[in-house]
C-alpha cells in the first residue's frame, strides 16, 4: 500500500463532479457497512452523500464502484455537512495502492474532460438569468 504524506500541494487536485451517480460502501472498524453516493472525487479524496454522518477523523475502509473497476482504499472522514435529510461528508484517502490511484486518476481525468466538453449557456447563444425571478 502506498502511504500518503499530507503536504500542501502547489495547487489543488482536479475534482470531478459525479452528482451521486457512483455508489460507494463504507466499512467501519466494527465491520458494519454503510451505503453512500459519491458526489465529488479527486486523487486526494472526495465528498460522500450518506444517510447518517460519521464522526470526524474516523478511519474507514472505502469501496468505490467506478466504471474502470472497484477501488478499495482507507480513508479519513472529515467534518460532515447537513443537507436536509442526508449528510454530505468529505473524506481524504490515507492509503491507496498505486493501481487504485491509477484507476482514480483515469476516472477523474476522463470525467473532467467530459465535463469541460459540455456546451455552456454562452456557447448556445443563451444567457443565464441575472436574477432568480428572471427564470420565471
Amino acid at each position: 500500500m502506498t502511504q500518503f504524506v499530507q503536504r500542501q500541494p502547489p495547487r489543488r487536485a482536479p475534482r470531478a463532479n459525479l452528482g451521486g451517480t457512483v455508489s460507494a460502501v463504507i466499512r467501519l472498524q466494527n465491520g458494519r457497512l454503510r451505503p453512500a453516493r459519491l458526489q465529488l472525487l479527486s486523487i486526494t479524496g472526495g465528498l460522500l452523500e450518506i444517510a447518517s454522518y460519521l464522526e470526524e477523523r474516523t478511519w474507514v475502509e472505502l469501496s468505490i464502484y467506478l466504471s474502470s473497476g472497484t477501488v478499495h482504499a482507507t480513508a479519513e472522514m472529515m467534518f460532515p455537512m447537513c443537507t436536509g435529510q442526508e449528510y454530505r461528508q468529505p473524506f481524504r484517502f490515507t492509503s491507496l495502492s498505486s493501481e487504485e490511484l491509477h484507476k482514480i486518476d483515469q476516472e477523474v481525468t476522463q470525467l473532467v474532460k467530459n465535463q469541460s466538453a459540455k456546451p455552456k449557456l454562452g456557447d448556445l447563444g443563451l444567457r443565464a438569468p441575472r436574477y432568480y425571478l428572471e427564470s420565471w
